[in-house]
């Protein structure tokens, strides 16, 4: 026997309406973009996430111009490169080279790419280089700010563990780390250049798939599941 909250399930199902996939592509087709909004759309992309030749090749054939100097990008990921390498004080020259305002007007920063300084001393089991360096350069700065001091005292307790698959901060030694800390240098480096620090198409996926959400309460339609691919797939009746 159907329980209530089936029935009203049922309900809720039977009163959505149904939108095919003929009548649905007739109502996008209808929308219409220009193409030069599209391209602007891809060169922000391009730009944004440092991807130099392919925005010089699209530039040539869109026509599309950029809103940042194409020369700059190369040095910008000249900068994430290294710290994704390990390599944070050659990031940190360089990033110096391209505008020592960048890491003088942002501490956060500047903590964090000396953190990774610590953690990559760690990694190469340095590790009485890796106290000193801890005490010497970053200690002041946690007295000064609890967030610092918190997020040294994670660093630091990876030194306790002789085997860090079984530390609970063991994170902070995967790759994945340094691909945080070398997008939050990306993004500092777009802003000291008055540029958006986030490329805009992953905020149109991001607000598509929010939208789908919503639109699935009222109906059912060919919906974009993977947005990788783009296909629409048949309502399920």
């Amino acid at each position: 026997m159907l329980s209530f909250l089936n029935i009203g399930l049922l309900l809720q199902a039977s009163s959505k309406k149904v939108i095919t996939r003929e009548e649905w592509e007739k109502r996008l087709n209808s929308v219409k973009i220009r193409i030069e909004d599209m391209n602007e759309l891809v060169m922000n992309f391009l730009v944004t996430e440092g991807y130099v030749e392919a925005a010089e090749r699209f530039q040539l054939e869109s026509g599309t111009e950029s809103d940042i100097d194409l020369a700059t990008i190369t040095d910008r990921m000249a900068v994430k490169k290294a710290v994704q390498s390990g390599n944070v004080e050659d990031a940190i020259e360089k990033v110096n080279d391209l505008n020592p305002e960048i890491l003088d007007t942002n501490p956060q920063l500047f903590f964090h790419l000396q953190q990774q300084r610590l953690i990559e001393l760690i990694r190469d089991g340095k590790i009485e280089e890796a106290l000193k360096f801890a005490q010497e350069e970053l200690a002041p700065r946690g007295e000064e700010n609890q967030c610092f001091l918190e997020e040294l005292e994670r660093t630091v307790a990876l030194l306790a563990f002789e085997d860090v698959s079984n530390c609970p901060v063991g994170e902070l030694l995967d790759i994945s780390q340094r691909l945080k800390t070398a997008s939050e240098v990306n993004a500092a480096i777009l802003t000291s250049q008055s540029h958006e620090k986030d490329p805009k198409l992953p905020s149109l996926l991001k607000m598509l798939m929010g939208v789908q959400n919503q639109l699935d309460e009222k109906a059912s339609y060919p919906r974009i599941n993977d947005i990788s691919t783009a296909t629409l797939e048949d309502p399920s009746l």
